[in-house]
């Protein structure tokens, strides 16, 4: 972590904790790190060398059967809360044999005749890798909350099964970091204006964003809810102000980076003779 800048460590600002309030939160704020843009991007660049770090050694211990722990980042938020821009400049920057991503929208017909987790629990990432969920299963008591796609009792019951489920998770060695990225309504419509104006944005642009919008407040208090439900403490969510792009991915990679420290992923030994295989690719 840039000692220069960062005055608490995110994962202490940032995470949900009881009496949590949503409303509370300045999405223009920068919590924990006091300089300027400028250097929140050289920070930016600068981790980026250690995470990948970091990653290669996870990846490296799978592809030796050494590898007992996992990484999953969960990122939901609002449309245009900078979702992708996580994973393009984030998760971008690591060795792409060992990440998966895995985006849930909209269930399919087949999705449907199963309980909502079934498709989740396709997707978790193998001891070694990197996952990320790009939306998750927190779509099935966000908007299936706010649309009405399932009854109340239903939405209720999903509280506690995504706790067990995540729990049970955690049990096999994949750490959980849990991320919502925090946007205003000014901020998003100024973003959805600029999809609109630019050729090269028109194909981020959905029509349906407009409608979801149209329903804000419910959706925050959907947020509310989920956050005081499901942030546990061995799944804590953390809430990432986002109306600045370099601080949301800043703050992400930070909590990215203290978890996989925390894992310590070692180079694997070689179970070869060293010795001697040099010598055959010296008289080779």
């Amino acid at each position: 972590m840039s000692k220069a800048h960062w005055k608490t460590e995110p994962a202490k600002l940032l995470r949900v904790n009881e009496g949590f309030q949503l409303r509370d939160i300045d999405p223009d704020s920068t919590p924990g790190f006091k300089g300027s843009k400028s250097d929140g991007e050289k920070a930016l660049g600068q981790g980026l060398d250690e995470l990948a770090d970091l990653q290669e050694r996870l990846f490296a211990q799978s592809r030796s059967g050494s590898a007992e722990d996992a990484v999953l980042l969960v990122i939901q938020g609002m449309d245009t809360a900078g979702k992708g821009g996580i994973v393009r400049h984030v998760v971008g920057a690591v060795d792409p044999q060992g990440v998966s991503i895995a985006s849930f929208k909209k269930p399919t017909k087949q999705e449907l005749l199963h309980d909502f987790l079934w498709r989740i629990e396709k997707q978790l990432p193998e001891h070694g890798a990197l996952g990320v969920f790009d939306r998750s299963h927190y779509e099935d008591v966000l908007i299936g909350k706010v649309r009405q796609l399932a009854p109340p009792a239903e939405i209720e019951r999903r509280y506690g099964a995504i706790n067990n489920f995540e729990k049970r998770v955690i049990a096999t060695g994949t750490r959980v970091v849990k991320v919502m990225l925090h946007i205003s309504k000014g901020e998003q419509k100024w973003r959805l204006q600029e999809r609109l104006e630019r050729p090269d944005k028109y194909w981020k642009y959905n029509p349906g964003d407009v409608d979801e919008r149209l329903l804000w407040a419910d959706y925050q208090a959907a947020y509310q809810t989920m956050l005081e439900r499901t942030s546990t403490d061995i799944a804590p969510w953390y809430v990432v102000p986002a109306n600045e792009k370099w601080y949301a991915r800043l703050a992400v990679q930070e909590l990215l980076l203290g978890v996989l420290k925390d894992v310590n992923p070692q180079w694997p030994a070689a179970d070869f003779d060293i010795e001697a295989e040099k010598r055959r690719l010296a008289a080779s």
